[in-house]
């Protein structure tokens, strides 16, 4: 698909992110999938590569307000979530909101905490809601989440368990910059910081009318046929133990909404289903411990599988 074919004000947010990142056009497209579709992203990869500036840039293109939370394990739910303080003055306890009422927020180094903590966070993500003594509070809209996690450094992490990594829309990395890139990265580092001088293209309304927007996507049956079928195949593959639950059907449809609503497009084509795939499935499966020992990876099997299902080509009919 060309860039010309881009919904105008989707391009202008793409083009708005661009200003500061470097060659990282199909992690801002894809991030911006998961955000318009209403879903997070668990973003696996080393320091230094722009994880940080890629969200702030994000925010900032959107008008919403922005959070980051570091990750370290004596964090403790309260310092995610909010805690309610006794006023002596009012006689009541009032509640005091924690990072997690922003709308985008940042969850840097999220296997470094606690389990425990890891919870509290979930309870946003899944239910848009935390719980604090028996209270509970409503997050923002637009709420959306950005976890990233070092895949090197396993000394002193807690790794996220299936439940958890089941409730994030989308896993992807970000790699290294090419040569030319990170030349122009240096260039622009002798200046000063362009994430400064970031304007919003749309206001928090009109992303939320995006979000609108999208849900009439059309599906045809046979495209969510094809979902089904290739979710279910990574359920009996030779070299998965647990495939994906339908949570993770449904994922991939709303993802494929919101990749063609981006391009232009009021319906979905078995194209947006096979190049999602890989980012909304892989982390959705545990593969048996022989095909780990022969170093087949997630992405390779849910490409494997995406490779063998039929594709439909009945003509696509509202």
């Amino acid at each position: 698909m060309s860039y010309e074919q881009m919904n105008p004000t989707i391009e202008k947010i793409l083009a708005n992110i661009e200003k500061v990142m470097i060659g990282k056009r199909n992690v801002a497209e894809l991030s911006l999938v998961a955000l318009l579709a209403g879903g997070h992203v668990l973003l696996e990869d080393v320091p230094g590569v722009g994880k940080t500036m890629m969200v702030r840039a994000l925010a900032k293109s959107v008008n919403a307000g922005f959070r980051r939370i570091q990750f370290t394990p004596d964090l403790l739910p309260s310092d995610v979530t909010g805690v309610s303080i006794y006023n002596p003055k009012e006689m009541e306890f009032q509640f005091r909101p924690g990072p997690l009422m922003g709308n985008i927020i940042l969850a840097d180094e999220i296997n470094r905490t606690s389990p425990k903590t890891q919870s509290a966070l979930l309870e946003g993500m899944e239910e848009a809601s935390i719980t604090i003594d028996g209270v509970t509070h409503r997050l923002n809209k637009p709420f959306f989440v950005m976890a990233t996690q070092n895949p090197i450094e396993y000394e002193g992490t807690y790794p996220l368990p299936e439940a958890q990594l089941d409730r994030f829309l989308l896993k992807m990395k970000m790699g290294y910059p090419d040569l030319d890139e990170e030349i122009e990265v240096l260039n622009r580092a002798q200046k000063m910081p362009p994430i400064e001088d970031l304007h919003p293209v749309i206001d928090l309304e009109g992303l939320l009318s995006l979000q609108e927007e999208i849900k009439e996507v059309f599906v045809d049956q046979t495209i969510k046929r094809y979902i089904v079928d290739i979710v279910n195949r990574t359920r009996t593959h030779g070299s998965v133990y647990l495939g994906a639950s339908p949570r993770g059907s449904i994922a991939l449809m709303k993802a494929a909404q919101a990749y063609s609503y981006m391009y232009g497009r009021d319906y979905v084509l078995p194209d947006d289903i096979q190049y999602l795939a890989p980012f909304v499935l892989s982390h959705r499966i545990i593969l048996k411990s022989e095909a780990k020992f022969e170093g087949i990876s997630a992405e390779e099997v849910v490409n494997r599988v995406v490779a063998r299902v039929p594709v439909p080509v009945r003509r696509l009919v509202k």
